[in-house]
């Protein structure tokens, strides 16, 4: 089975093109024009396994929130696409991650309905270049747009530290929901 995909997205705001292989070495190559969500994204890349290519254009002089949003909408789209009818997944995966002074907790069901539950703040505007208030935004994209439901809490004193723990415990969760240990698919209804 070969789980890839490559989408691509453009609009007024952003052009974004994305590949991804959720059965990858966790290799990136990643250019958002937000040097922190780079690193986020890498991050995630290396953690989950996926080999992703992210290559996004957008108005970042207004700010960021435009590229953020539609870089999480369109991962879930390709998410989505990669992952097929289910058959065979984990469907849930969990992760508790530290990070220095910080330490999150993320448990998720690709479970083909959307809901996004983030239980974290942050102390400051902004995390390195991008802004702090985006990265609930980018998870809330995904889950829309991936069909899964992703709950998160977090908790410590520095920024990057609570929002790195919280990509990495995003990533590991995904990876073990993402395992093929069966031929069937979890779910009563028999589809996800």
């Amino acid at each position: 089975m070969d789980r890839k995909a490559e989408v691509s997205r453009k609009t007024s705001e952003t052009d974004i093109k994305i590949e991804l292989n959720l059965d990858g070495t966790g290799k990136y190559e990643i250019d958002t024009g937000v040097n922190f969500f780079n690193h986020m994204l890498e991050s995630f890349s290396r953690h989950s396994f996926i080999d992703l290519k992210v290559k996004a254009v957008g108005d970042i002089e207004i700010d960021d929130h435009h590229t953020v949003e539609d870089v999480g909408i369109l991962l879930g789209e390709a998410f989505s696409q990669a992952i097929g009818d289910k058959k065979g997944i984990r469907r849930m995966g969990h992760a508790i991650v530290p990070m220095d002074d910080s330490v999150a907790t993320v448990a998720i069901d690709i479970s083909g309905r959307s809901y996004c539950n983030m239980n974290f703040d942050f102390k400051n505007d902004k995390i390195g270049d991008m802004s702090s208030d985006v990265v609930i935004h980018f998870f809330e994209s995904f889950a829309s747009s991936g069909k899964l439901n992703i709950y998160s809490k977090a908790e410590g004193v520095n920024d990057h530290h609570k929002a790195e723990a919280i990509f990495k415990a995003f990533a590991k969760s995904l990876y073990d929901a993402c395992k093929i240990e069966h031929d069937v698919i979890l779910s009563t209804k028999g589809v996800l």
